[in-house]
């Protein structure tokens, strides 16, 4: 007999799978995270629910937000059940089932006026990410390309963006006129030097269309380097059925991934953060040497070369 995953089903659920100790109407939002895929569900959403599991921090709990159509599917999907996740851990002599459910709400395009609304609302103190359509990086130069198409539109028409980046600097915008501090940028692709890469995209797209607002994000904006790794494969049939037949729950998009997983970030969070230090992650004043070190050691060692998945996240093989 299987359970379709909901929050009224959790009880149930219970018997095959950890459960949150936390109930859903103890949180309330205080990170928006744009690019609800698996890595994002099985690395920030995992840590957040274990420190909701403590009893912790209950105010940052996550909305989710994008802009891509994997965006609106992801919303279907998981509205379907209450925003519950299924996360199997699986290594050579172990796997287990733990329903998560620091998630909240999903807001996608073409809603863009309430992501806005959203990223000016005062409980939302950090913005987060994990994006496949990427950092509009010209390859050739590794700077921002203000020549990309998305960069572009959002240029001529700051007032209606439709971009991650422009709507981020609309949520910017709503709060400095509101008075309002701005809130933390903080990058979890896995890409060196992410909270730079994102801080030059975000004044680089600003000063097509406002100079001055760019300057005042540089002085002003919080975008902490941070170092993630967890091995994340993408999520198919093969994964649907054995969480139905392994711990018998019906969810419509189970995340799998390995059992390690690391987080090392600089702690620049002028608006307070949870403190996810309690569940494993490493607050650092420099992440530089934590990536050389992952690059060296992990990267250096794999016997084959790395696969990247569908959330952009390099695979050990």
């Amino acid at each position: 007999m299987t359970c379709k995953l909901s929050l009224a089903s959790l009880p149930e659920i219970a018997a095959t799978a950890a459960v949150p100790a936390y109930r859903r109407d103890q949180l309330t939002p205080g990170i928006l995270h744009f690019g609800v895929g698996n890595f994002h569900r099985a690395h920030q959403a995992i840590y957040l629910h274990e420190l909701f599991n403590l009893g912790r921090d209950l105010d940052f709990a996550i909305v989710g937000a994008g802009v891509m159509p994997s965006d609106r599917l992801m919303k279907e999907k998981l509205a379907a059940q209450d925003y519950l996740t299924t996360v199997v851990e699986q290594d050579n002599n172990r796997s287990a089932a733990t329903v998560t459910g620091p998630m909240i709400d999903i807001l996608t395009a073409p809603d863009y006026d309430k992501i806005i609304a959203a990223l000016a609302d005062p409980a939302i103190r950090i913005v987060s990410m994990t994006i496949t359509e990427g950092y509009f990086i010209d390859p050739a130069t590794g700077a921002f390309d203000p020549k990309h198409p998305a960069m572009v539109a959002d240029a001529a028409d700051p007032a209606h963006p439709k971009s991650v980046f422009g709507l981020i600097i609309a949520g910017l915008k709503a709060r400095r006129a509101a008075g309002l501090p701005p809130f933390t940028m903080m990058c979890c692709d896995n890409i060196p030097g992410n909270g730079e890469v994102t801080e030059a995209t975000v004044t680089g797209l600003a000063k097509l269309s406002d100079p001055d607002f760019a300057h005042w994000i540089h002085e002003n904006v919080a975008f902490p380097n941070s170092m993630v790794d967890r091995i994340t494969p993408a999520t198919g049939e093969r994964e649907i059925s054995i969480t139905r037949d392994t711990y018998a729950i019906e969810d419509n998009w189970p995340v799998f991934c390995e059992e390690f997983k690391q987080w090392v970030m600089e702690d620049k969070f002028p608006l307070g953060r949870p403190a996810l230090e309690e569940v494993g992650v490493t607050f650092v004043a420099d992440v530089a040497p934590y990536e050389l070190m992952k690059l060296r050691i992990l990267n250096g060692a794999m016997r084959r070369s790395p696969i990247r998945g569908a959330d952009g996240h390099l695979f050990r093989p």
